[in-house]
């Protein structure tokens, strides 16, 4: 069930659209608790049918619209692995992902200043990262079909 947002998750939101020129309209406030509701880094599908739930009049063109727009404005990061369909991260502290094969879930991995240091030490000389995006494919340790 998605949860109405805090005072300070809607202030964020107001301010990131604000410095873009956006406004805050009903629909983006329901994606937007939508993403920040499970944290589980949903596609476009997903995020449509759990808008859905509390705004049932809701198009899949206004969800990808809210989604291109929150990506636009630095309120949420894209996660692409592959061919796979888009997912979308609130999370925008420094964290690499992990995608689980088996399940298809993505969970966030944190990254200790310590790494995100020696991640930018290793650039060439006379560049810095905006961005430093780490993914990572695996399974669950157990779940190895070809283990014994």
């Amino acid at each position: 069930m998605i949860q109405s947002l805090t005072d300070s998750d809607r202030e964020h939101l107001q301010e990131a659209l604000n410095r873009s020129g956006q406004k805050v309209t009903a629909q983006r406030e329901t994606v937007f608790s939508v993403l920040l509701a499970e944290r589980d880094h949903p596609t476009v599908d997903e995020v449509f049918n759990r808008a859905r739930e509390a705004m049932p009049g809701l198009s899949l063109a206004t969800v990808y619209n809210c989604l291109e727009t929150f990506v636009s404005c630095g309120l949420v990061r894209q996660v692409n692995h592959e061919r796979e369909s888009t997912r979308y991260c609130p999370n925008l502290a420094p964290h690499a992902h992990f995608r689980d094969k088996e399940t298809g879930r993505v969970h966030d991995i944190e990254l200790p200043p310590e790494v995100i240091k020696s991640l930018r030490s290793i650039l060439p000389p006379g560049f810095d990262s905006e961005v430093i995006e780490i993914s990572f494919l695996g399974r669950a340790q157990g779940t190895d079909k070809n283990s014994n």
